[in-house]
């Protein structure tokens, strides 16, 4: 049967009252870090399959992964590897039952972030 109280239940909390968290936003941003480096994947599939094709296709797929946008792709990539590598490992020490307070826990947030971001530079320089 249809609720005929409808107009009197509370809405739940909206955007413009909440306030997000560092852990949500951590776990929201290793989503989509995991899914954008399958595109990642993708063009470096890509970029193989045209250097068995021929010559020219791989002058094309080398000409787009070696220009700035390309350039931009795969740096943000490896940035994507990662905070999703290092926010993999933070969820392995919270599936230990390990740091799971709130203060440990935001600890753990800006330690993936500030350490996705040192290991890409790293990476960077060193390659």
């Amino acid at each position: 049967m249809a609720d005929v109280n409808r107009g009197n239940r509370p809405l739940s909390p909206h955007l413009s009252i909440y306030r997000p968290q560092l852990t949500s936003m951590t776990s929201i941003l290793t989503r989509i870090t995991g899914n954008a480096m399958l595109v990642a994947a993708l063009l470096i599939v890509w970029w193989f399959l045209a250097a068995a094709t021929s010559e020219s296709y791989f002058d094309v797929a080398n000409a787009f992964l070696t220009s700035w946008f390309g350039d931009l792709i795969l740096f943000l990539s490896l940035w994507g590897m990662w905070y999703h590598t290092l926010a993999g490992v933070r969820h392995l020490i919270w599936d230990n039952a390990i740091g799971l307070d709130l203060d440990t826990a935001y600890k753990l947030g800006y330690a993936v972030i500030g350490g996705s971001v040192l290991l890409t530079l790293i990476t960077v320089i060193i390659i």
